[in-house]
């Protein structure tokens, strides 16, 4: 029975992720693309992170805080929020975020370098393709994936305090001692955690897709789209064992 194409590519990558993973612990990468790639995973995609927490702090205050005020437990309408963030909506809302815009930029930028034959210059100059292109977005996805996922809660439990204010009259301090009461010292390095183990899967999956691209233009569009596929499942699939471990 012949091996389904997509197990193969996803073995290459988790081959593709330790070589980068050791080259990274020794030093060996391209500083020159890593501030480009940086800049890819961080600020380029602040916005989109900005707005998806707003809109999910205010929505989930719209969702329960309308039905514990009306059991009068409106005070506990900031706990609820802070926990929900930080173990779950935070994490894994900001992987799905950046899957959709760095991931389809490493796959789609590594494999339109793979079928035009670049990798195989790179290769050809006693360059490691791992090191150089592999690396840098590695390094780039560690970093920024926790920035990213802070910068999530933050602004998601502001806007949840804002908007459990004007829609409800839950008084602020009411809500920001309700969001102390609630959270456990370890919830936020643990929300870090998952952050930064998601950002590692992106990277590895993403990059592994793009370096294994082959045929012309209209595989690189298959290949992205494959990248988005498996990081998903497997970002969803690692959120399960990641919250037994951590919060079980």
């Amino acid at each position: 029975m012949k091996t389904p194409r997509w197990i193969k590519r996803l073995g290459s990558s988790l081959i593709i992720g330790g070589q980068a993973v050791t080259a990274a612990a020794k030093g060996h990468f391209n500083a020159s693309d890593l501030t480009d790639q940086l800049m890819e995973a961080g600020p380029a995609s602040f916005l989109i992170v900005l707005i998806t927490g707003v809109s999910a702090g205010t929505v989930f205050n719209i969702q329960v805080a309308a039905e514990l005020s009306k059991q009068g437990l409106g005070s506990e309408v900031g706990g609820l929020l802070a926990i929900g963030l930080a173990r779950e909506i935070a994490p894994l809302l900001t992987a799905t975020l950046l899957t959709g815009k760095v991931a389809t930029a490493y796959a789609a930028q590594l494999g339109t370098m793979k079928v035009t034959e670049q990798i195989d210059a790179i290769t050809m100059l006693k360059t490691d393709p791992v090191e150089y292109l592999v690396v840098p977005r590695l390094i780039a996805m560690i970093v920024m994936a926790p920035l990213q996922c802070l910068l999530f809660f933050s602004v998601a439990l502001w806007s949840g305090q804002v908007s459990s204010t004007a829609f409800y009259s839950i008084p602020p301090n009411i809500f920001w001692n309700s969001v102390k009461s609630w959270i456990a010292i370890s919830d936020l390095p643990f929300m870090l955690i998952k952050a930064v183990v998601f950002g590692l899967q992106i990277a590895v999956i993403a990059c592994g897709w793009g370096l294994t691209t082959r045929g012309g233009a209209k595989e690189v569009g298959t290949s992205t789209t494959g990248a988005v596929v498996m990081t998903l499942l497997t970002v969803s699939l690692m959120d399960v064992v990641l919250t037994k471990v951590l919060f079980g």
